[in-house]
This record gives structure tokens, sequence and C-alpha cells, in this order.
């Protein structure tokens, strides 16, 4: 049975906070783990939420900022120690590579052969990432950052009402989807077409630091589950502006013109207590009548499933 969720391991931004550890969100995906800007922490709070370094085949940072990086050296170094023997690729800009080699090689340990460096660079970069295609985009940060996407191939949906009519049944219906045809009991031929519906892929993204821009809304469009950092409320918009941020009313406004299915905020800073936790969820709800969550620390939140009347959007070019 596939496992599509989001693992929390941390919500905070610049500063960790009592309730908010440095950022660090593991997406399992069909037995992938895609691990995004692992903070400082990062390896404790993967103890804590249940998950450990063998579940992470991906390491994908944004930008070389210390909250979304910092946790790279403990990964890195209990992949090692922990003796993961599949490869572990990781993507990062390009532009930040003195830095990511500081901290792949941080400290002194015996080394692991298994990590696969994908440096990102221009306006679009794919990578064949098992059972979808990770793509990355560049965002408005005073530092180069990139927000990452993943897209699974649209596929075939089933009916089994047709399936019955025309007498398909046990191992012909694998056969049926292997070979796109298969002979019915009558001795007719039953097309894959006649007895099955376009089934379009599930996607997911993960939108940090960044002012609004095109990257953000092409990255977004029509996921069904989107990972977006909501730093401020809109009193300081202005704030947000200068540091390149968005808040919470802006990442509302992003997953209402994208068609997302499942919002998910934050990257909180850490100014914000948890009594301003409701104001969040009202200022993004103001723009986005879909399903809005707040992360917090080692809550896990699935990727909602698709029935067969969701259509992916096709404003922007995706895999």
């Amino acid at each position: 049975m596939s496992l599509r969720e989001l693992v929390v391991l941390g919500t905070s931004s610049a500063v960790p906070t009592r309730n908010r550890n440095h950022n660090g969100y593991l997406l399992l995906w069909d037995g992938q783990g895609f691990l995004f800007d692992p903070g400082e922490g990062t390896q404790r709070q993967m103890v804590h939420a249940g998950v450990s370094s063998h579940d992470i085949t991906w390491i994908c940072v944004t930008h070389f900022h210390g909250d979304h990086c910092l946790g790279v050296p403990g990964v890195v170094q209990r992949i090692a120690r922990d003796g993961v023997t599949h490869r572990v690729q990781a993507a990062f800009p390009a532009s930040g590579e003195t830095y990511w080699r500081r901290l792949r090689h941080a400290t002194v340990f015996a080394d692991t052969s298994v990590i696969v460096e994908r440096p990102v660079s221009g306006e679009l970069a794919r990578f064949d990432a098992g059972p979808v295609t990770l793509t990355a985009r560049p965002l408005s940060h005073p530092v180069e950052s990139y927000g990452y996407r993943l897209d699974e191939p649209d596929g075939r949906r089933m009916l089994p009402e047709r399936l019955r009519e025309r007498g398909i049944q046990g191992p012909r219906v694998g056969e049926l989807q292997r070979a796109g045809a298969v002979a019915a009991p009558d001795g007719t031929t039953v097309h894959l077409a006649e007895v099955s519906e376009p089934r379009p892929g599930q996607s997911a993204a993960f939108v940090m630091d960044t002012r609004l821009c095109d990257g953000v809304f092409a990255l977004a469009e029509g996921v069904d589950l989107l990972m977006i950092e909501s730093t401020f409320l809109s009193e300081e918009s202005a704030l947000a502006a200068e540091y390149g941020h968005l808040t919470a009313a802006q990442a509302g406004r992003v997953a209402a013109e994208s068609g997302v299915r499942r919002l998910v905020l934050t990257h909180i800073s850490e100014r914000y207590g948890t009594d301003d936790e409701p104001r969040f969820l009202a200022e993004a709800g103001a723009a986005f009548g879909g399903d809005v969550v707040l992360a917090r620390d080692l809550s896990r939140v699935r990727v909602p499933r698709r029935d067969r009347h969701v259509q992916r959007a096709a404003k922007y070019p995706t895999p």
C-alpha cells in the first residue's frame, strides 16, 4: 500500500523556539523519502518522529541560510553511521556549492559514498526521482533560492463495472494494463481505453523563503499538497517584502490562484506565539477556501487522494 505523507520535523524560521524547531520536512512517497531543508536539530527530530536515515533518498536544500541547512552535517553523518546502502541524491543551488561542501564535510567522521550531488542552476531543472519527477525553479530571496515540486506521471484508472461487462477479471486485468488490449471470453478484443479512464498523477510542492514571483506560482500550480512559508502576518507585509518572505495571506492567495488542494503553512517567525496561530489560519483562509493546515513539529500531513473528477491544471508546463 502506497504511503504519501509529510512528516514535519521543524517549523520555525531563523530562530527556533520552545515549540518550533528549525526547519525540516520529510516527504514520504511510495518508498522514497525527500528531506527538505534540514535545519539544526533535524537528526534528533527524526528520532522523535520515528523516521530514520534509511528513509531518506533525496536531500533537497532550497538555499544556504543556516535555518535551512545547518542540519546537513548531522544527517550526512547519520547516513554514514547507520550504513545506508542505497543512493541518496542531494539537490542544492549550484551557486552555494562551497557551502554545501563545508556542510557535507563539516567534521571528522567515517564518510559514505552513497551521496550523489545534484547542483541546481538556471530557470528549470528536472531530475528522475523514482516514482516522480523532481523539478526545481528559482525563487526571490536575498540569496539564490530554489523551490521544488514532485509530479507523479499520469496513468489510468480501471473501471470495475466495465471490466465485469466485458468478462475481464483476474490475471487478464494485469495483462490488459501491460499490453493495452486483451481477448474477452466472447472472442472480441477489449482495449484499455474501453474499460479505464485517465488518472492524473499526484503532485506536491515545497516553497520556502521567497517573495511572490513567477516561480512560486509555477511550482504550486494544481498541486495536491503545497508546503509553503508564511513567515509573517499581513501587518508585517513590508518587512516580509524587504527580507524576501511571504505572509500567511499571500500563501493563501498562491493556493487559491494555483488550484491547490491542501495548503500547509510553515516557517513561522519567532515573534509569534501559540496565541497567534489562529491568525495565520484566518489570513490564509480568507483567500483560500480549501484545506489549510498550520504545520506543527512532529505532525504528519497526508497527501490528499485524487478522485476521478480532479484534473491537473496546466497553466504552467509540468513534467
